[in-house]
């Protein structure tokens, strides 16, 4: 980045040191590199990371924590104002035919209201924190696209072999959530958390360039309907032109 180029993004950011690479300097770190750079950029640095801005909140909030994790080209985007942080929520919705069942797969291709991703990776340049997870479940009439887009997707309370089920998400083979039980998905009775919502205590990073596996393992297909389909979501914060 040139000395007058490549600010336009940061004054709405909390921590717009880690995107610079200044967020995890010491103070000796800090005026060195300062000093090396021209007196313009050095000027405009030293104002914006000076300048108080609203304070964060949700998954927005959490996403700056992980600036430093993300790629130097979505860092400098994100910095130009080339791209931008959004409220975000990446579905899938498959049929569960066996007692695994693959929420997102490489054969996938993006259609409104079956999958928002194709090839079970994000749109090039797009980072997602997820925030938090929605499983949800629903009985086709039958399993033409238009049927099961038009289910009615409820909670999970009504399919006992769903509940007893785990779900683990995995991105480039690190575990963000570990064989869990669908229990944590059963909200119905929570009167201020959304139906099927789980929010993570330990939010991860997704980048463009990996795959997600987001699997559900039943025990027994006992009872399921034999047109059961699940509607998997995840929630978070993600970078976006």
């Amino acid at each position: 980045m040139d000395g007058l180029e490549g600010f336009e993004g940061l004054n709405e950011y909390n921590n717009a040191g880690d995107l610079i690479g200044l967020g995890d300097l010491n103070d000796a770190e800090l005026l060195g590199a300062l000093r090396s750079m021209n007196p313009i950029m050095r000027q405009k640095t030293i104002n914006r990371l000076a300048q108080p801005t609203a304070m964060s909140r949700g998954s927005r909030a959490e996403m700056e924590k992980f600036f430093g994790e993300l790629p130097s080209n979505i860092k400098e985007s994100l910095i130009k104002g080339d791209l931008r942080l959004a409220d975000a929520i990446v579905y899938s919705i498959k049929q569960v035919t066996s007692k695994t069942t693959k929420m997102f797969e490489t054969q996938d291709t993006k259609a409104i209201g079956i999958t928002n991703i194709s090839n079970a990776k994000l749109p090039k340049n797009q980072a997602l924190l997820v925030s938090g997870i929605t499983l949800l479940c629903g009985t086709s009439v039958d399993t033409t696209k238009d049927k099961v887009m038009a289910t009615d997707y409820r909670a999970i309370e009504n399919y006992p072999a769903l509940c007893t089920g785990e779900l683990n998400l995995k991105s480039n083979k690190k575990q963000i959530l570990p064989e869990t039980s669908c229990y944590l998905f059963k909200t119905s009775n929570f009167h201020n958390t959304p139906i099927g919502y789980y929010k993570l205590a330990n939010p991860r990073l997704i980048l463009d360039d990996v795959l997600i596996e987001l699997t559900l393992e039943l025990g027994t297909l006992d009872g399921l309907p034999a047109n059961a389909f699940v509607y998997a979501a995840l929630h978070g914060t993600i970078t976006t032109p």
